[in-house]
């Protein structure tokens, strides 16, 4: 049954994304976040089929400290499951990725439409430069942004060595960091075919703020909290 379940959800991805992309594409003369506002109804759409057909749902908690301002996010990175979660009930908000995703064909469309910021992290001094003159940029335009500081899935019950890009950004910027904890990776594994059935359970932290912190103790705090929480959200694992 997972089976045929996990193989349904991926042929309606299939057929829908080919057709979503035109809309997606038809918003370009759009404003940026009446764009994010539109191309994020395929994540919505995909989320909907995912609790349908392969009956995973969520919980998040911690709504309540979602701050007014736009404000940098430091999730946990466990499967693809969140990059589509987070346009459900974080605010508009534009993620820090690998340009080679861009040229996906039809989703890489709608992605670039969506105002993200692109690195090549090869690149080292010069990827920081475009992370911090974006960043800034897209905080001023009104989006958060979201950057998983492991840089790469990781799953359950594993982490990655922390980066500090995500927090470098927070005290350029003087913006808040929000730190995220989840266990979607035990339902929606990396790279993973076959989804298991079962709820999500997203724990969003108490905004930090960067005043008075260097990029590496402002990490520390973030990489403390969310590994405290993921303790408790994968315990077998």
């Amino acid at each position: 049954m997972i089976f045929l379940r996990s193989a349904f959800f991926a042929l309606v991805m299939v057929l829908y994304t080919p057709l979503f992309s035109i809309i997606a594409l038809l918003s370009a003369p759009f404003s940026r976040l009446t764009r994010y506002r539109i191309i994020s109804g395929w994540a919505r759409s995909m989320l909907w089929v995912a609790r349908w057909s392969l009956g995973i749902s969520h919980r998040v908690d911690g709504l309540e400290h979602l701050p007014s301002r736009p404000t940098i996010f430091l999730p946990k990175h466990q499967s693809a499951w969140e990059t589509l979660a987070f346009q459900l009930f974080l605010p508009p908000h534009a993620q820090v990725l690998k340009r080679s995703l861009l040229w996906i064909p039809f989703f890489g469309w709608g992605l670039a439409l969506m105002s993200p910021i692109s690195i090549d992290r090869s690149r080292g001094t010069a990827a920081m430069k475009r992370l911090a003159a974006q960043g800034k940029e897209r905080l001023a335009q009104g989006f958060s942004i979201v950057i998983y500081p492991e840089g790469t899935r990781t799953p359950p019950g594993t982490r990655a060595k922390y980066h500090s890009g995500g927090a470098w950004l927070a005290i350029k910027t003087g913006a808040p960091v929000v730190p995220i904890a989840h266990n979607a990776g035990l339902f929606w594994g990396k790279n993973a075919f076959l989804k298991r059935p079962g709820e999500i359970r997203v724990v969003i932290g108490e905004p930090i703020s960067p005043q008075g912190l260097t990029p590496e103790a402002l990490n520390r705090k973030v990489e403390d909290w969310i590994e405290s929480h993921m303790e408790r959200l994968c315990p077998a694992a």
